[in-house]
C-alpha cells in the first residue's frame, strides 16, 4: 500500500539558553507521543507527534525535571498536537509533559524544556533517507525485506540531534535502520540557541522481491486466467454485466488450476481532465490485487481501454500521448510500489493507430510511436523506486500482433537485466473465435467441411515459433496476454472444434514458451461463487500445460 508522507516540521520560538532533554519521547500501549517546547517573547509552544492510538491527552508542567511536583495545565482532545502555555512567567524555564490514555493504560512523553521570553529561532530540518543506496529527499519510504536504510536529516552542522524509534539510538545525525515491521521514527534537532525542530519519518515494509528473472518467473505462470468485461468495463466495474470481483472469485480460479490472472483495468472514467486517478478507484484496484495474491496467484494489471489517446500514433501527438501513459503509471507504480514481486504491470493493451483500413501497411511513423510508449512505461516506473526498481515488466507490440511484433517491435532499454516480459494476443482464424456473425463453426484437422484452413495447426504452431525465436531464445518470455474462441448459439455443432481449438493452441503457446492467458468473461467460472461452470472445457486448458 502507498505510504502518505507525513513530515511535521515545527518553527516555533525556543528559550535561550533551553537545553534539549535526552529524551522527549514516552511509549505505552502501543503509542508513542514524543515532546518538543520551543519559548517565544510570550508564551512557551509546545508540539508533539502521536504514534499509535491515544483515548486523551493531558498536559503538565513543573519547574523541575522531576516529574514528581508537576501540575497539570491542560485537558485536551486526543486528536490535539499542539498547546500554547500563555501563564509561562518569563525567564524561568520549565519542564512539559504530554500524558496520554490507551485501552491499557496512562503513559507520559519525555520531558522538554523551554523558557518563555527568548528570541532563538529554530531551524528547519529538511529530511532524506538512503534506500537500496539512493538518497532521496523525503520523510517516507518503503524498505525491501532484510535491507537497512539510512534516515539522514539536515542541517549536517551546528546543531545536537535526538533519536527515537525504528530502532534508532544515539546523537548522531545518520541513523541506519533495518525494519522489520512498519515504523515511525522521530528527530529532534536542537540548534546552538536552544530551539527545537521535530522531524518525523514514516517506514514501511516492502514485499520481499526474489532473486528471479523474468524466464524463470514465466515457468510458474502457466496457465493464466483473464478477469474480463469488469475493472476494464466502463464507466463503472459492473456496467457490462458483471458482477464485482471477490475473494470468492480469485479463491475459484485458483482451485480451477490457474496459477496467474490477468486484470484489465481502464483508469480514464475513474480520472479527472489531467488524468488525476480517483483515489476510491485506486482503493478499488488495489484490493481486487490483494484478492489475487492472498489466493496465491501472479497478478498482471494494465491499462487498458485508455487507448483512445494513445492510439493516434502520430509523432505530432506523441509528446501530449507520452505524458498521458507516464501520468496514469506515475500513480499506479507509486500506489503499488510496495507490493512483491508476484505483481506484473502491463504497460498497454492493443494499442495501433486508430481508423487505419483493415491490411493497410503500417507506417513506420506508428510503430517508432508505440515503441516509444513501452520506453516511456519502462522508465516512470523504474523511477517510482521501491519495489519498482526490480518489478517485473510487461510491454507490447503494435495492436498485440504476433507479425507485427516480429518484424517491428523494439524492446525498451531498462536499468535492470532480465525484468522484461513481451506480450501478444491470439485470436486466429476470427471468423471462427470471434466474429458471431461468420457462419464458420469447424476449426483444424478434424472439421469434415471446413470454410477456412488458413489458420489451422500448422498456422498455429508457426506463429508461436516465430515468438520463441524472436523473443523467448533471445531470454525474453512472452505473455498470450488474450485468446480464446467462443460458441456460436446457431452452431450447436460447434463446442467440439472449440475444445479442439483451446487443447491445441493452449499447448502449443506453452510448448513454444509462451505464457497462455484465456479471456474469459463469466462464460467458463461463475463470478458469484468462483464455481467452474464447463469443467470440461476448464481441464482441456489447464491440462495442456502440464
Amino acid at each position: 500500500m502507498k505510504l502518505l508522507i507525513s513530515t511535521l516540521v515545527l518553527a516555533l520560538g525556543a528559550g535561550t539558553g533551553t537545553v534539549a532533554q535526552a529524551q522527549n519521547c514516552g511509549s505505552g500501549g502501543g503509542t508513542t507521543v514524543c515532546l518538543v517546547a520551543n519559548g517565544t517573547a510570550d508564551q512557551v509552544q509546545l508540539s508533539w507527534t502521536v504514534s499509535g492510538a491515544a483515548n486523551g491527552l493531558e498536559v503538565y508542567r513543573s519547574t523541575t525535571a522531576d516529574p514528581a511536583g508537576r501540575s497539570r495545565i491542560a485537558s485536551l482532545t486526543k486528536t490535539a498536537t499542539s498547546y500554547a502555555d500563555t501563564s509561562a512567567s518569563t525567564g524561568t524555564p520549565y519542564w512539559y509533559w504530554v500524558k496520554f490514555s490507551t485501552a491499557a493504560g496512562s503513559y507520559n512523553s519525555g520531558a522538554s524544556s523551554a523558557t518563555r521570553g527568548g528570541n532563538c529561532t529554530p531551524t528547519a530540518i529538511t529530511p532524506y533517507i538512503n534506500v537500496s543506496g539512493n538518497w532521496t529527499q523525503t520523510a517516507s519510504a518503503s524498505v525491501p525485506t532484510g535491507e537497512s536504510a539510512i534516515l539522514g536529516p539536515q542541517p549536517t552542522a551546528g546543531g545536537m540531534w535526538t533519536w527515537n524509534g525504528c530502532g534508532t539510538a544515539g546523537g548522531a545525525r545518520e541513523q541506519t535502520i533495518r525494519p522489520t515491521a512498519a515504523c515511525t521514527a522521530t528527530a529532534t534537532y536542537t540548534n546552538a540557541c536552544g530551539a527545537k525542530t521535530l522531524q518525523t519519518f514514516t517506514i514501511g515494509l516492502a514485499g520481499a522481491m526474489r532473486n528471479i528473472t523474468s524466464m524463470q518467473m514465466s515457468k510458474e505462470m502457466s496457465p493464466g486466467w483473464n478477469i474480463g468485461n469488469t475493472l476494464d468495463a466502463t464507466p463503472t466495474e459492473t456496467s457490462w454485466g458483471n458482477p464485482l470481483i471477490t475473494q470468492t472469485l480469485l479463491n475459484g480460479i485458483k482451485a480451477a488450476g490457474f496459477k496467474s490472472v490477468r486484470v484489465p483495468v481502464t483508469w480514464g472514467p475513474h480520472a479527472d481532465a489531467s488524468y488525476n486517478i480517483d483515489p476510491a478507484w485506486m482503493a478499488r484496484v488495489t484490493q481486487v490485487v490483494k484478492y489475487a495474491r492472498a489466493a496465491g496467484l501472479y497478478v498482471i494489471i494494465n491499462v487498458h481501454h485508455d487507448g483512445y489517446d494513445l492510439d493516434n500514433t502520430v509523432y505530432s501527438a506523441q509528446a501530449a500521448n507520452n505524458a498521458h501513459l507516464a501520468k496514469l503509471w506515475t500513480q499506479i507504480a507509486a500506489n503499488f510500489r510496495d507490493f512483491d514481486d508476484y505483481l506484473l504491470f502491463a504497460g498497454m493493451n492493443e494499442v495501433g493507430k486508430s481508423n487505419a483500413p483493415w491490411g493497410v501497411p503500417k507506417a513506420q511513423e506508428w510503430l517508432d510511436v508505440v515503441n516509444g510508449y513501452n520506453q516511456v512505461f519502462v522508465n516512470t516506473v523504474r523511477a517510482s523506486g521501491g519495489n519498482n526498481a526490480r518489478r517485473h515488466l510487461v510491454v507490447q507490440g503494435y495492436e498485440t500482433n504476433i507479425d507485427i511484433s516480429t518484424a517491428s517491435a523494439v524492446l525498451p532499454t531498462d536499468t535492470i537485466a532480465n525484468r522484461l516480459f513481451f506480450e501478444i494476443h491470439y485470436y486466429d482464424p476470427y471468423d471462427f473465435t470471434l466474429n458471431s456473425s461468420s457462419t464458420m463453426w469447424q476449426w483444424g484437422a478434424t472439421a469434415t467441411n471446413p470454410t477456412e484452413t488458413w489458420a489451422d495447426e500448422p498456422y498455429v504452431d508457426a506463429e508461436f515459433q516465430k515468438m520463441k525465436t524472436r523473443f523467448v531464445d533471445q531470454g525474453v518470455p512472452v505473455i498470450m496476454g488474450e485468446y480464446g474462441a467462443y460458441n456460436k448459439p446457431n452452431y450447436p455443432g460447434m463446442p467440439p472444434y472449440r475444445k479442439a481449438w483451446a487443447q491445441y493452441v493452449t499447448r502449443s503457446a506453452w510448448l513454444h514458451g509462451l505464457v497462455p492467458m484465456w479471456w474469459d468473461t463469466g462464460e467458463m467460472i461463475d463470478r458469484n461463487t468462483g464455481a467452474v461452470k464447463t469443467p470440461d472445457e476448464i481441464n482441456i486448458i489447464v491440462n495442456a500445460t502440464k
